[in-house]
C-alpha cells in the first residue's frame, strides 16, 4: 500500500474515488486502486456517467441489447447506471464487510431534475435502492430545501443516504437535523439503526473558485490574501457543526440504540485553480472519521507527494471563524456565495443529466 495514503488513513479518513466507469470495473482497475491505494469507496454523479458513456466500447453489447428490446431512453440510463453501481457495489463488498459497512460504499444519485420536487425524490431514493439491492449502496440525495425531508424518509424507511451538495453551514445544520430525524423515525418503526449508513458531500473546491472570483472583481491587496482560504475555512467549521451533533443528548439517545454517525464528506476536492498545491484539499482536511472522495488525478498526487501531519480540523477552529470574518469584511457575502453555488449545482448536474440521455439515445439509435 501507499505510504502517503497509508498515513491519511490512519490519520481516520476514508479514502473514496470520486469516479465510475464500466471501463475501470471490466479492467480490474478499481480492485488495484482497492489494494494499492486504500480506496474504500466510491461516488458518482450525472457528469461522470455522461463521461464514462462517451468514451470507449464498453457499453456497447448492453446498448445493443436494449436497443432490440425497444426500451425508453431513461429507461436504458438507469439499467446502464444501475447495472456499475451493482458491480462496483460486489467489488468493494469485502470491504464493506471488514468495516461492518462502515467503508465499502457506492454511491448513485437520484435524477437531479427532482431536487425541487421532495414526493419525487423519495419516490426515486426508493426505486433506486430496489433495483440496485446491494446493501453498500448510498443513494445520492441533494441538500435542496425541498431535499430535507425526502432525506428523512428515506432514512426512516432504511435506506442509507448521501447528502449531497451542501455548501453552507446552515444547510449542513439542516442536514444533519434532516438525518437524526429519520433516524428517530426509523427506531420509532423497529428498523436495525445499524445498518443504515450515511454521509453528508460538503463541496469544498467550488467555494474557493465562487469567491475567488469574487475577491479578484475587488481588487485589494487585502482580497488578495484571502485567495484560496475559504473553502478550507467552511469545512472546517462544517466539521465544527458535525463535533456539536455528536455531543448532542439527541445522538446519545441514537447512539445507543445502535446508530452510526452520518460523516462529514468532502467532496469537489479536485483543485481548479493551478496557483494553488495539487493536495490542497486533502491535506488540509484530516481529522478522523470523515470521508474524502477524490477525483483519481487528486488520488495520485496525495499518493506520490502528500503530507499527512496529524489533525488539520480541529486546531484550527478559531482561525477558520477569522477567515470568515475577514471575507465578510472584505465585502464577500457569504449567504449570496453558497446560494449561487446550490442553484449552480442543481443546473450542472441537470445539464449532464441531459447530456447523458442524449447520448444513450444517440447509441440506442446506432445499435
Amino acid at each position: 500500500m501507499n505510504e502517503n495514503l497509508k498515513r491519511l488513513s490512519d490519520a481516520g479518513v476514508s479514502i473514496w474515488l470520486d469516479d465510475i466507469s464500466r471501463e475501470r470495473l471490466r479492467s480490474g482497475n478499481l480492485s488495484a486502486l482497492i489494494r494499492d491505494k486504500n480506496v474504500t469507496g466510491v461516488t458518482s454523479n450525472p457528469t461522470i456517467f455522461a463521461s464514462a458513456l462517451s468514451k470507449g466500447d464498453a457499453y456497447d453489447a448492453q446498448l445493443r441489447d436494449l436497443a432490440t428490446r425497444g426500451v425508453t431512453v431513461e429507461e436504458a440510463v438507469r439499467a446502464i447506471t444501475t447495472f456499475d453501481i451493482r458491480w462496483a457495489a460486489d467489488v468493494l463488498r469485502p470491504v464493506f464487510d471488514a468495516t461492518r459497512g462502515v467503508d465499502g460504499r457506492v454511491s448513485i444519485e437520484v435524477d437531479p431534475r427532482l431536487a425541487r420536487r421532495t414526493d419525487a425524490t423519495i419516490a426515486e431514493a426508493r426505486a433506486l435502492w430496489w433495483m440496485v439491492d446491494r446493501p453498500n449502496v448510498h443513494i445520492k440525495i441533494p441538500a435542496t430545501v425541498e431535499g430535507l425531508p425526502a432525506i428523512t424518509q428515506a432514512i426512516a424507511e432504511g435506506i442509507s443516504v448521501n447528502v449531497t451538495l451542501i455548501f453552507s453551514l446552515e444547510r449542513y445544520r439542516q442536514v444533519l437535523d434532516a438525518w437524526l430525524s429519520g433516524l428517530e423515525k426509523a427506531k420509532a418503526n423497529g428498523l436495525d439503526l445499524a445498518t443504515i449508513e450515511s454521509v453528508a458531500s460538503f463541496f469544498v473546491s467550488r467555494v474557493d473558485t465562487e469567491i475567488d472570483s469574487r475577491l479578484d472583481k475587488i481588487g485589494t491587496p487585502e482580497a488578495a490574501e484571502l485567495k484560496g482560504r475559504a473553502a478550507v475555512a467552511n469545512a472546517r467549521l462544517a466539521y465544527a457543526a458535525y463535533e456539536e451533533v455528536m455531543n448532542s443528548p439527541r445522538w446519545q439517545t441514537l447512539r445507543a440504540a445502535g446508530a452510526h454517525p452520518q460523516r462529514p464528506l468532502w467532496a469537489s476536492t479536485g483543485v481548479k485553480n493551478p496557483d494553488f498545491p495539487d493536495t490542497l484539499y486533502v491535506e488540509q482536511l484530516v481529522t478522523a472519521g470523515v470521508v474524502n472522495t477524490m477525483p483519481e488525478k487528486t488520488l495520485d498526487a496525495s499518493a506520490d507527494h502528500g503530507r499527512i501531519s496529524g489533525d488539520t480540523i480541529r486546531p484550527f477552529y478559531q482561525q477558520a471563524w477569522d477567515v470568515m470574518a475577514s471575507l465578510k469584511q472584505a465585502g464577500i457575502d457569504y449567504d449570496d456565495v453558497v446560494r449561487a453555488l446550490e442553484e449552480e449545482g442543481v443546473e450542472k448536474f441537470e445539464t449532464s443529466w441531459g447530456e447523458l440521455l442524449e447520448t444513450v439515445d444517440g447509441e440506442l439509435r446506432k445499435a
